[in-house]
């Protein structure tokens, strides 16, 4: 485990940073898309959020201190609501894979929408302090980032994928929703590119930092 905040430059965590964010986007974007296309699109995303979590270099919290949030309940709201919208009456599922199932016997209910934004709620906010550019912050971030995969956002991802893929693959002839058509969607600069931006200044100053130190 390397020490202090020098893990935040690693490849691995910056090629993190890109898809945690584009999966941001695709979330914030749901509203405007059909379901086709957003089921479509979780199913290259999400495998490689998972994916690229694995590969994250263990690190712990350098301060106790609470983080930052960047999520408000009125954003998650937004962002849930959106994600229920697009899924429809596909937004329920069936889950099997949860410690209450130790108390009963049958399945419990679920919903897409509302795991998917407690995804985005994790992953949002560690971009949002990964973008301030503080060295401390950002490596406190992702050690909480990598802390919740585990028990928490890595494996409500797990349990969504399997409902997200029942969606695609067992699909309703009739089911209007999945017919493919072009939808416009907002393409204006929100804060995840700035964020991707700010990452990536931050990642070229230190690497001419540490060249003029070896010079």
């Amino acid at each position: 485990m390397k020490k202090g905040s020098q893990v935040i430059f690693e490849k691995s965590v910056s090629e993190f940073v890109i898809v945690a964010a584009e999966v941001c986007r695709s979330f914030e974007r749901a509203g405007s898309m059909k379901r086709k296309e957003f089921i479509d699109q979780s199913l290259k995303l999400l495998p490689l959020l998972y994916l690229k979590a694995t590969l994250l270099p263990k690190c712990e919290a350098m301060e106790e201190d609470d983080l930052e949030t960047y999520v408000t309940e009125e954003l998650y709201e937004e962002v849930r609501s959106n994600l229920a919208r697009v899924m429809g009456e596909k937004d329920d599922y069936l889950e099997v894979f949860l410690p209450d199932m130790a108390y009963s016997d049958q399945p419990i209910r679920k919903c897409i929408s509302e795991e998917l934004a407690d995804i985005y709620q994790d992953i949002r906010d560690f971009i949002f302090i990964f973008g301030l550019g503080l060295n401390q912050t950002m490596h406190d971030s992702l050690a909480r980032c990598i802390e919740n995969f585990g028990p928490i956002w890595g494996q409500k991802l797990v349990n969504t994928l399997r409902a997200i893929h029942d969606v695609k693959y067992n699909i309703d002839p009739d089911d209007e929703t999945f017919e493919d058509e072009d939808l416009p969607y907002d393409d204006s600069e929100d804060e995840l590119d700035e964020a991707d931006a700010a990452f990536e200044m931050r990642e070229l100053e230190e690497e001419e930092k540490f060249d003029e130190e070896e010079d």
